[in-house]
């Protein structure tokens, strides 16, 4: 464990790297302190007054702050891990984890030999499912690692189509026990749990039995359930007694994935909702993510392109060319209704301008809640969150709103998810915890990334450290690639609420 941030030493002589004056924001949550950070090897050797100290490379800090790296709880980075090294998209907003495999898929333990599902597109094309175990993906990132460490959920919809002939019915119980023995498997190699998308077409047939059955195997492992619910619009309520149900019955603590209440007709919800989970979080191990935008994205589905909600389409398939355009412009130009016109497209996805900005930050100013990306870094024209997430949090919610301290958001993106993933080493600025450190300007830090420009990256990022190496200065990545697969080696029993 790393000793407490204010630790300081005057012994330390020689290091690699040695970050002067920094305004240090440890991830506890406690006003800012000034302080040098040395840093030997991979880990972070001391911190305080360090005028003897010398290093191979030295950075003056004192204009900027000096953070943890930023945890990205939800991510569907499976596939970049091993297309883009250099996972700018992360490390330039101050990402230096990323957990992979939510909202029930993940690229391992599969190697399906039909077409895939939709649903996997979010992911990418079936050639990019090839790994049977989970220890085989593992391998091949490491085998050429990231710029980034990872964390990796085991999909239920990934286990379902490896086991399942047909995914729209309930698994029969020799087909949930062959998931179940896949998933201890994974979960033994070193993942941190399993993740649902009970909302997906892959997933929606399963009852809630079938996914107990399965939260039970990484209860026991010591890993987490982490879930795109069933419904996140007019049955959310429910959804959420579902989610606490599984976590209750299969012994494991719960993250609700990129919470939300969507739709006109549920706006203000969140007042109910969250008063639910709190409740929830002084007799179980509950936690939840959201990401600081009013629009979500996913595949295309034609249902939601009947005019309620504006619809920006971000890839398809047989019309690459539109990518970027509204559903309501495409249809005009094609002289159809915009429901035929998404049928068209597909396969595709998509941006929904569903949700209502009283309730994104009403759920972002909830003191336990993280922040995710939900970003799909596959994507032709992406949302905005896969480049802008973290530093949209910290610059227009923290500083232009003050909806939250600077303190406060940083603890949000560093030590509450590291306590709640188990990493006792990481999510913290302290003598012997690992060196993954983001160095911002706060008077500057924003997000540049719009729904019309998603790939610009934010302003206000100085440097950005992965286990000890410099993996993003000067407004661009670096060629280090320090990253590293973080399986999970003990039980996850996060703190309570509180």
């Amino acid at each position: 464990m790393p000793k407490d941030a204010t630790t300081s030493s005057s012994v330390v002589t020689q290091c690699d790297l040695l970050l002067r004056d920094a305004q240090v924001i440890d991830g506890s949550g406690r006003p800012a302190t000034r302080a040098d950070i040395a840093v030997r090897g991979n880990r972070i050797v001391a911190m305080g007054r360090l005028d003897a100290a010398d290093a191979a490379c030295a950075i003056d800090a004192s204009a900027y702050v000096a953070a943890p790296g930023f945890i990205d709880v939800h991510t569907h980075d499976d596939r970049a891990l091993l297309s883009d090294g250099a996972m700018a998209a992360k490390t330039s907003q101050g990402v230096t984890t990323v957990v992979t495999g939510n909202c029930g898929v993940s690229l391992a333990p599969v190697m399906p030999q039909a077409a895939l599902p939709m649903t996997f597109d979010l992911l990418g094309g079936r050639d990019w499912f090839r790994f049977a175990d989970v220890n085989a993906y593992f391998a091949s990132v490491e085998a050429d690692p990231p710029a980034v460490n990872a964390l990796c959920l085991v999909g239920h919809s990934t286990l379902r189509l490896a086991e399942m002939p047909a995914l729209d019915r309930a698994a029969q119980p020799a087909e949930i026990a062959a998931m179940q023995a896949r998933l201890a498997h994974a979960m033994r190699a070193g993942a941190v749990g399993i993740s649902t998308g009970l909302y997906y077409p892959t997933s929606r047939a399963a009852p809630t039995e079938e996914v107990i059955a399965l939260a039970k195997v990484a209860g026991s492992e010591g890993g987490i359930y982490a879930t795109h619910m069933r419904d996140e619009s007019d049955g959310v309520e429910d959804s959420i007694e579902e989610t606490l149900r599984i976590g209750r019955e299969g012994d494991v603590p719960v993250l609700i994935s990129h919470h939300k209440v969507i739709g006109p007709q549920n706006f203000g919800r969140s007042i109910k909702t969250l008063a639910r989970i709190e409740q929830a979080m002084r007799t179980q191990r509950v936690a939840l993510d959201v990401y600081p935008y009013v629009a979500g994205s996913t595949v295309l589905d034609p249902q939601r392109c009947d005019g309620r909600m504006r619809v920006l389409i971000t890839w398809s398939r047989p019309h690459p060319e539109v990518a970027g355009q509204d559903i309501a412009d495409i249809a005009r130009a094609w002289g159809c209704p915009p429901v035929e016109a998404a049928e068209r497209l597909l396969p595709a996805g998509a941006i929904y301008f569903m949700l209502d900005e009283d309730d994104v930050r009403r759920i972002l100013a909830f003191p336990h809640t993280m922040i995710g990306s939900d970003g799909l870094p596959h994507d032709h024209h992406p949302h905005p969150r896969l480049w802008g997430t973290f530093p949209r949090v910290l610059g227009h919610y923290a500083r232009q709103l003050g909806l939250l301290t600077l303190e406060e958001a940083v603890r949000r993106m560093t030590s509450l998810p590291a306590q709640f993933l188990g990493l006792d080493d990481r999510g913290r600025l302290a003598p012997g915890a690992y060196a993954d450190i983001v160095l911002f300007d706060p008077a500057r830090i924003i997000d540049r990334a719009t729904f019309d420009l998603p790939t610009a990256p934010s302003d206000g990022i100085a440097v950005v450290i992965v286990n000890g190496a410099i993996v993003w200065q000067d407004g661009q990545p670096t060629v280090a690639r320090p990253g590293r697969v973080l399986r999970r080696t003990a039980r996850i029993r996060p703190p309570a609420a509180g």
